[in-house]
């Protein structure tokens, strides 16, 4: 007798996916790591298409200027770990998930704590370049599989997003920057792929603009963790401008590469049926 069955919450995603697929999801395991703008998108998708096992990593706490694109943004959870918020809306979504929340910031020192876990597939929505590159390869090493999410800051039309190997992706300063680094350690050579699914925009990058209540200042960190020695708003050079719109997009195309590829054989296999 079958010791699974498909609970009502996820009707519609069966009709569409279909049972078996839906088994596959639920006994799946994966990781976020980034709940920002694109992050805490792929996370709550993939929360309700049924995924079974959600670990969700982000170091870092809501700020006031997270609201334009970040889920778990709002009146009330300024200050608040985002993994724990994430992890809490998460369980909300699916209560019969195991959705764990993970105060952490993901480099070389952290990185075997996670990936040991052995995930079924990984999610990188990481903004630090040197965390994002370790994570990739890390990823590689291992056999895990990984999609990664570029540059959506700077960006205005959703309808420039695409999906390509991270070798072939065209005009993101990001992945040029991870690829450079990639060469730079012999994990690139030439334009071999990569086998990692990437998100990106082509869409050239919009210059931010100055506000008036930084006055001549420049911008002003305002973030819950300012100061800290892992990655903040004090150690750019640069803040872009943003919109949910496009983050957004980029998560939850991030989900879908994750959904389709841990039911790609069940697809196939009903296809030729």
């Amino acid at each position: 007798m079958k010791s699974w069955a498909l609970h009502r919450r996820w009707d519609r995603a069966g009709r569409l996916l279909g049972e078996d697929a839906m088994e596959r999801l639920y006994g799946s395991h994966v990781m976020v790591f980034g709940l920002g703008g694109v992050g805490s998108y792929t996370a709550e998708s993939l929360a309700r298409t049924g995924l079974g096992k959600l670990t969700l990593v982000d170091f870092d706490r809501v700020c006031g200027t997270n609201t334009n694109r970040q889920l778990h943004a709002m009146k009330g959870t300024f200050g608040k770990w985002k993994a724990d918020l994430m992890a809490e809306r998460c369980s909300l979504i699916n209560p019969e998930a195991t959705v764990v929340g993970r105060r952490a910031f993901y480099h070389e020192a952290t990185s075997e704590s996670f990936l040991s876990q052995r995930p079924d597939f990984v999610v990188d929505a990481i903004d630090n370049v040197s965390a994002k590159v370790h994570l990739l390869v890390s990823c590689m090493e291992q056999g895990i599989p990984v999609v990664s999410c570029m540059g959506a800051a700077g960006k205005v039309d959703p309808t420039r997003i695409e999906i390509a190997d991270l070798a072939r992706t065209k005009g993101d300063p990001l992945a040029r920057a991870v690829r450079k680094i990639m060469r730079q350690r012999g994990v690139l050579s030439g334009n071999k792929r990569l086998g990692i699914p990437t998100v990106y925009s082509s869409e050239s990058r919009h210059e931010p603009q100055s506000l008036s209540y930084d006055g001549t200042s420049g911008f002003r960190c305002i973030c819950p963790t300012k100061g800290n020695d892992l990655h903040s708003c004090e150690h750019r050079n640069l803040i872009e401008g943003t919109v949910s719109f496009v983050t957004g997009s980029f998560g939850m195309m991030a989900a879908s590469v994750v959904v389709r590829e841990l039911t790609s054989a069940l697809s196939a296999q009903a296809a030729a049926e």
